[in-house]
């Protein structure tokens, strides 16, 4: 019987919270089926890290980019290393990016200034891009407006079904995490329930956004099956079909298809 295969495509492994037992958080989850992880940066120092563990691993690659919430610590010479971070072969896209107006970190205006830097080498670069948007939706949409040539996922999708077409519309994929699994995830259903399967991506975004019923406690890679597990009851499909479909999904988006191939 074949395995079972499940990819998180965004999770932050390098995060002070797996310090003591990383290791074995990525043999476990690699041991429960996910074949594949991408380790998030959000600054340059978890940047360097997301790398040092895509290094370090063959089935675990990276993602790096400045966050809205350290756009004020994006410089001249911070890009300078960004750039050459962008260009190491186990680098797939530029993010996590975006907008965040729930916190304001840093100021928004500074926020919006990188995230259109970000975009503008990501088009000059190629890359794609992965898009953190909360409570900014009008500009965020506005900027990625800008760059039709774009394309990217909105990850851990918790926006409108209104803005979740127009999206889709602009080829924009949508990731769902453990909020799926909430209580209060109605928005959420109703966004996978009509969108795209060919759109649709699972992550867990852990240690954040533990899915029920799990809740409360950290999350980790290894806890992706729940997230698919229910986007599998939205769709009315089987486990093992929304699981091939998420994967394939994500390895067709991250640009990996001759890699698995290969390995197969």
């Amino acid at each position: 019987m074949n395995r079972i295969k499940l990819f998180d495509t965004h999770t932050h492994l390098h995060d002070e919270w797996f310090d003591e037992d990383r290791e074995q958080v990525i043999a476990d989850a690699h041991n429960s089926g996910v074949e594949l992880m991408v380790d998030i940066g959000t600054d340059l120092q978890s940047s360097r890290d997301a790398l040092a563990l895509a290094e370090k691993y063959d089935f675990i690659y990276a993602a790096v980019g400045f966050h809205p919430h350290d756009a004020s610590d994006y410089n001249e010479e911070a890009e300078k290393e960004l750039i050459k971070l962008w260009n190491h072969p186990k680098n797939l896209a530029i993010g996590e990016i975006g907008l965040d107006y729930h916190y304001d970190y840093s100021p928004r205006e500074v926020q919006k200034a990188v995230f259109i830097r970000q975009m503008e080498l990501a088009r000059q670069l190629g890359k794609k891009v992965i898009i953190h948007s909360r409570e900014a939706t009008e500009d965020t949409l506005n900027i990625l407006k800008m760059f039709p040539d774009v394309k990217g996922v909105l990850h851990c999708y918790s926006g409108s079904l209104e803005t979740a077409k127009i999206l889709i519309k602009m080829g924009y994929h949508l990731s769902f995490t453990g909020v799926v699994t909430y209580k209060n995830a109605a928005k959420s259903i109703e966004v996978v329930d009509w969108m795209p399967i060919e759109m649709l991506m699972a992550e867990t975004d852990s240690p954040y956004l533990t899915p029920v019923p799990f809740r409360g406690k950290r999350n980790d890679s290894s806890k992706v099956n729940l997230v698919v597990e229910k986007l599998a009851e939205i769709k009315g499909l089987s486990y093992e079909e929304m699981a091939k479909i998420t994967f394939d999904n994500a390895v067709k988006f991250f640009g990996l298809d001759k890699e698995i191939t290969d390995e197969e």
